[in-house]
């Protein structure tokens, strides 16, 4: 990967549905060497998705919530994870070092519909210990990190 991948994702960062020809356009590159960049950062694994991002607030998820869970043993593991990925409102699940063993991010519509997934995994048989934070304001927000000298 070089200089010009790297003005490539950075593009794509700020705007996923940018067109190959605007890309080629800004970093004075052809169109086709723009998309052959792109099929081999895809290809390889650098470009996962295309995505939107989109905003919870504006479609009714007005409350979001980080869950730290504790488990009582390491074999109920794989349990937990198959059970936050069976819940849509789980965005995000993440296993880590320290007291806890996941932090997950929760986004809903209610306090309501908050309870009723914490509900859910404090009674997960394997759950030893929660502690939930609920989100006031998102400050920042990025999905990816590009290396500083971009």
């Amino acid at each position: 990967m070089d200089n010009i991948d790297l003005q490539i994702l950075k593009i794509l960062k700020e705007n996923a549905r940018v067109r190959a020809s605007a890309i080629a356009s800004e970093i004075n590159l052809s169109v086709s060497a723009v998309t052959e960049r792109m099929k081999r950062l895809e290809t390889t694994g650098v470009i996962e998705q295309y995505t939107v991002i989109i905003n919870e607030n504006v479609i009714g998820n007005d409350v979001s919530a980080i869950i730290e869970v504790a488990l009582e043993h390491p074999r109920c593991i794989d349990s937990f994870i198959e059970l936050a990925n069976s819940i849509p409102n789980i965005i995000s699940c993440h296993c880590v070092t320290g007291d806890y063993d996941f932090v997950l991010k929760v986004v809903i519509d209610s306090s309501e519909g908050l309870g009723q997934i914490y509900s859910m995994i404090k009674s997960f048989d394997g759950v030893k210990d929660t502690r939930t934070y609920i989100i006031l304001k998102t400050v920042k927000n990025d999905l990816s990190l590009l290396p500083d000298n971009v």
